[in-house]
């Protein structure tokens, strides 16, 4: 008699914003070990994400994005309503390579003197990431838009724009995403969040997708992922409590 053909790992399919990455490969493994399923899916820019659902491609049992795009695409049917439960605010921060100098970025005169004489300056797309979209701002209302142009590395998500910081960031080099991102990189430094007058802070949260194949399951992960007893491991991926 012929062996069994071995069965493949049933998959969650996810789409996640890059901001959440830390938290969502932490109990990944947690996950999979209870559930006998397979993560499988992407992080990224979150509009970039939501191209994806939207675009309806790939399969996508479980959504992460801001709280306010959630909502949206609840509205609109994308996702299940009901579904949803908030992982925790994240706020956007500078970064240096590991080992540099941390700039003085505390008050707005400060974090413009720190960005002038940035040979570079990296981070996320500045037209679908949520902290490369308030980075670019910033530059304009501290009147560096223009004169810093020629310097911008920008990237596909905050995860990515923190690697190449890491590996080919001239000295002196700065980077700005998302506190959570910077966290999980090697090779780069958290100098702080932005100061207040540009502080952002950003509520994510998860939710399951109106079309997924693995609805239970995704609302056993979103219990798990916004569960009291993971605080810790929230705080320690850079997500503050809602």
């Amino acid at each position: 008699m012929a062996p069994a053909a071995p069965t493949s790992t049933p998959t969650l399919a996810f789409l996640c914003a890059g901001a959440s990455q830390g938290l969502v490969t932490a109990l990944q493994p947690e996950f999979e070990a209870s559930a006998g399923l397979r993560l499988q899916g992407r992080f990224g820019a979150v509009g970039a994400m939501q191209e994806v659902l939207l675009a309806g491609l790939e399969p996508c049992d479980l959504f992460v994005s801001t709280h306010r795009m959630v909502q949206d695409l609840v509205a609109e049917g994308r996702l299940r309503p009901g579904s949803a439960a908030p992982l925790g605010r994240v706020h956007t921060g500078i970064a240096v390579r590991a080992g540099e100098p941390a700039p003085a970025i505390d008050t707005p005169d400060a974090l413009h003197d720190a960005l002038a004489a940035a040979p570079a300056l990296y981070f996320p797309d500045p037209e679908r990431a949520t902290a490369g979209i308030h980075f670019a701002k910033v530059l304009a209302e501290l009147g560096l838009a223009d004169v810093t142009a020629p310097r911008w590395r920008t990237f596909p998500n905050g995860a990515t724009a923190m690697r190449e910081l890491a590996a080919s960031g001239p000295p002196g080099a700065i980077g700005c995403t998302q506190v959570s991102e910077i966290l999980i990189t090697a090779g780069v430094h958290l100098v702080g969040a932005l100061p207040p007058r540009f502080e952002l802070a950003t509520l994510y949260t998860a939710a399951v997708a109106a079309n997924a194949r693995q609805a239970a399951a995704a609302a056993r992960f979103i219990a798990l992922l916004s569960a009291p007893a993971q605080i810790a491991v929230r705080q320690r991926c850079g997500l503050a409590e809602p």
